[in-house]
């Protein structure tokens, strides 16, 4: 069985942010869970898994990481 990208969850002091998904998403945000809950031998609430896979995405989202570090260089506020 192939390696699932988000591993154990954080305890961590969350923000509570309400949003909306399309059925499609959150039909695979079930499935993901009860895949990752099989590995892991644990229940897993689905809504859990959105901020590590947002996490995630951003991390691994080079193009955001580039305008990041311009934003909080010390040279961004010069000019």
């Amino acid at each position: 069985m192939p390696k699932l990208r988000i591993g154990s969850l954080p305890d961590d002091k969350p923000v509570k942010v309400t949003t909306e998904l399309p059925a499609s998403v959150h039909r695979d945000l079930v499935a993901y869970a009860e895949v990752l809950a099989r590995d892991n031998g644990q229940r897993i609430d689905p809504a859990k898994l959105i901020a590590p896979m947002l996490a995630r995405f951003m991390a691994t989202d080079r193009g955001f990481a580039k305008l990041r570090r311009a934003v909080h260089s010390p040279e961004a506020g010069k000019g």
